[in-house]
Order: structure tokens, then C-alpha cells, then sequence
């Protein structure tokens, strides 16, 4: 796996160059992305989301396009939709911008459910329907959504469903003063963004994509996946567990983390790492976990630290889990 560990290096450092003292939060997009899954910014403004999306689709040199979700924002204004074309006389198709290979969808819970919903499709299958025809998209597909978890007027809660299309939820979170000093300073005579190259190009990524998959998980480990997140189907605190789209996105994601190490196997630490990421927001507090005072986080930390942690080769390796910011 050394050919996806240099292009996670070079994608780590290419995204460093604009975000300053994330390493941690960098290697869990690069994470999402070689998993070929979506990703959900949750953060305040103004703390560089948007410049992560654009870095990411200069670095991969691929085509960008951004939704500015509002409420008065229409599914045809996502997938596209049919205009009579006087000329030939018949319904011609006009993509949409859900036809590129980063879509960034800014402040997605302005939207409406129906608006939404218009993602499901493209999420979860690739594709989009119009019009009794169905269009492919063409791999890589990248969606990175953000949303605002402080302003909550003229918004709309993200559904279940489609929380659950999201491989990972992360949050960026405050720079360090040091950072932030560095930020001032490179932001003065131009923008960092301009200095950002492609390092990878799309056709090499779709591969590295399918290279991921080659990656071995032990019976033991895949036992391991599958306990965690069946543990959040059984604590009382939650009325509402993790699916089992979950266990496909914990298995995935811990793939794509050891392939970017230079393994070609996993080791439970990676799931271990992970799982916070990926389960948090696939997860609703019942009224026990209410009445006590718990978080979604509490509870999903507390029933996963039950489970047993398999040793495979060995004790398992000393390194801390990268910060998820949430």
C-alpha cells in the first residue's frame, strides 16, 4: 500500500498548506474520501470549511462546484432539470451542479426536507433520476456538506436517512493561537489557496479508491466492527442505534486508515480510532439518556468501551486517535 500512502502524503501536505494545525482532522477527510464516502462538516462560521472543499478539489485537480443551500433552493436546482429546445423540438437535459467530482453543500440544513432529499440518490447510489431517466455519476464523487450547529432559525434538521448517507461527521474546530498567528502571516500578502497544486490526479484516485478495498480485516476484527456498533442497538440510553450501513462505513473507513499507514491489514486500534466519527451522528438519545444527562457521544463511548478489544499479532500499538473536533 505504499502508492496510497505517498498520495495521502502528498494530499495531507498539500491541504496543510491552507489549514493550519489539523493534521489529525486533514487524515479523516483523506480518510472519508479514499473510503469513496461523503463527509459533514459541522462547524461555526468561518473556520475555513469552505476552503477545505476547494483545496481538496485543486490538490486532486478536479472539477469544484458549491451549492449555497437556502430554503427557496429546488431538487432541480441540484440535479438538473429538462428545457425544450425550440431547434430540435424536443426536452433536452441540463446537468446540474451535482455533476462534478467535490460538490460542496454550504450550509445544507437551510434547505428544505424536499431539497434535501435530492441528494438521497447521489449519495447512496451514485446516480440521479429525472424525469423517468437516470443519469450516472461519474467516479470520484465527493460530497462535503456543512452545516452550522449554533444557528438554528430558518434551518431544517438533517434526517436520520440522511445523516446516515454521510460516512463521517467531524468538526474542525478553533486554531491554536500559534496557528492562527501563522494564518495572519500567510494571509497577508496572498491567499494561501493560490499556492495549492495538483498532486493527485482523478483517474489515479478512483484507483487508489479500488486499492483500498484490497486491504485485509481479520475475522476477529470484523467481529470487532460488527460488535461496536451493535452495542448502540442494546444501551438503554439510546432509542436509536447505529445501522448496519454503519458497520459498512466503520469497515470501510478502517480500510482506507491502514491503507493510508502503508498496511494491507487492519488493526482494531484503526477501528478504535475511528468509530467516534463515524457513529456519533447515527445515533438518537432516548429519554433515559436524556434524563441523565448524557450526550450521544457519552452514551456511544460508554457502550463501545464494553466491548472487548481483540489482540491480533501482538499488543496493540500506542498511538493516540486523531481529534474528530466534535
Amino acid at each position: 500500500m505504499d502508492d496510497v500512502k505517498q498520495a495521502a502524503e502528498a494530499l495531507q501536505k498539500a491541504l496543510g498548506q491552507v489549514i493550519y494545525g489539523k493534521q489529525g482532522i486533514i487524515q479523516l477527510v483523506l480518510t472519508c474520501l479514499l473510503a469513496d464516502g461523503h463527509l459533514l462538516l459541522e462547524d461555526v462560521p468561518g473556520t475555513a470549511k469552505t476552503m477545505l472543499a476547494k483545496a481538496l478539489a485543486k490538490a486532486l485537480g478536479g472539477n469544484f462546484r458549491r451549492l449555497q443551500c437556502t430554503p427557496d433552493l429546488l431538487p432541480g436546482d441540484i440535479t438538473g432539470s429538462s428545457v425544450y429546445n425550440q431547434k430540435s423540438g424536443e426536452l433536452t437535459f441540463i446537468p446540474g451542479p451535482v455533476f462534478t467530482q467535490v460538490l460542496l453543500a454550504d450550509e445544507i440544513n437551510r434547505a428544505t426536507p424536499r431539497t434535501q432529499a435530492a441528494l438521497l440518490e447521489c449519495m447512496a447510489e451514485r446516480q440521479v433520476s429525472v424525469e423517468n431517466r437516470t443519469y450516472a455519476l461519474k467516479r470520484p464523487f465527493f460530497v462535503l456538506a456543512t452545516q452550522n450547529p449554533v444557528e438554528h432559525e430558518g434551518t431544517f434538521p438533517l434526517p436520520e436517512a440522511q445523516l446516515d448517507r454521510f460516512l463521517m461527521r467531524i468538526s474542525l474546530g478553533y486554531p491554536s493561537q500559534k496557528a492562527e498567528e501563522h494564518m495572519l502571516t500567510r494571509w497577508q500578502r496572498a491567499n494561501p489557496l493560490d499556492e495549492v497544486t495538483e498532486v493527485l490526479n482523478l483517474d489515479s484516485l478512483s484507483r487508489l479508491q479500488d486499492r483500498v478495498r484490497e486491504v485485509n480485516v481479520a475475522a476477529e476484527v470484523r467481529s470487532y466492527v460488527v460488535q461496536l456498533v451493535a452495542a448502540t442497538r442494546t444501551t438503554k440510553d439510546l432509542v436509536l442505534g447505529a445501522s448496519p450501513r454503519a458497520s459498512h462505513a466503520l469497515y470501510r473507513a478502517s480500510q482506507a486508515f491502514a491503507a493510508m499507514s502503508g498496511r494491507t491489514y487492519v488493526l482494531p486500534d484503526d477501528v478504535k480510532r475511528l468509530y467516534p466519527s463515524i457513529l456519533y451522528h447515527r445515533v438518537i438519545l432516548g429519554a433515559e439518556g436524556r434524563l441523565a444527562r448524557r450526550s450521544p457521544r457519552q452514551s456511544v463511548d460508554q457502550a463501545v468501551g464494553l466491548v472487548p478489544v481483540p489482540i491480533i499479532g501482538g499488543p496493540p500499538l500506542e498511538i493516540e486517535r486523531p481529534e474528530t473536533g466534535l
